[in-house]
């Protein structure tokens, strides 16, 4: 409902950016949907360093994160890349609001909760956190932090595995 208002402007963070594609497929979703928000990306890898990125443009070479979406320009004016570490960033940040969180930097019990509690200050009822790699087997503190969040009951937290090697969570704020 607040996202049919025009005026209303969305918060987006996320932790652990990489190459950038998570922030890019939010700033297209905010695009396609002609609502107003801001991105703000967090990762301690640096946004203008040249360095191979583990995809198909490694084979012209190392490039920066700016290089390797330059493609997308447009849908990168609202995105803010911030080359940090969470645990020593996020307590600095006041916001009004995260309207939505997508948590895929340190795959840590300690971190995610970090990262969690920070956000849910900032949550309203009807609000998302989606955690990234919830895989028991690869990243078993995500998946602790996750079913202990859950035990908290302030989130509905959906799970979804792809594989045994992929899975995510959903929390949507309810209290």
């Amino acid at each position: 409902k607040d996202y049919e208002n025009k005026n209303t402007s969305i918060m987006i963070l996320e932790t652990g950016t990489a190459r950038g594609f998570s922030s890019l497929c939010m700033s297209k979703a905010l695009d396609d949907s002609s609502v107003n928000g801001k991105i703000i990306t967090l990762d301690c890898l640096p946004h203008n360093e040249k360095m191979y990125w583990n995809c198909i443009d490694d084979l012209e070479g190392k490039k920066t994160r700016a290089e390797l979406l330059k493609p997308w320009r447009k849908l990168l004016d609202n995105i803010i890349f911030l080359q940090c570490w969470t645990k020593e960033t996020l307590p600095n940040f006041a916001f009004q609001r995260i309207n939505f969180a997508f948590l895929d930097a340190q795959h840590s019990y300690k971190s995610v909760m970090n990262e969690f509690f920070f956000i849910s200050k900032y949550q309203s009822i009807g609000d998302i956190v989606v955690f990234d790699d919830v895989t028991e087997n690869k990243f078993p503190g995500i998946v602790k932090a996750i079913n202990e969040i859950t035990l908290q009951g302030n989130y509905k937290i959906s799970i979804y595995r792809e594989t045994e090697y992929r899975g995510y969570a959903i929390a949507k704020k309810i209290i």
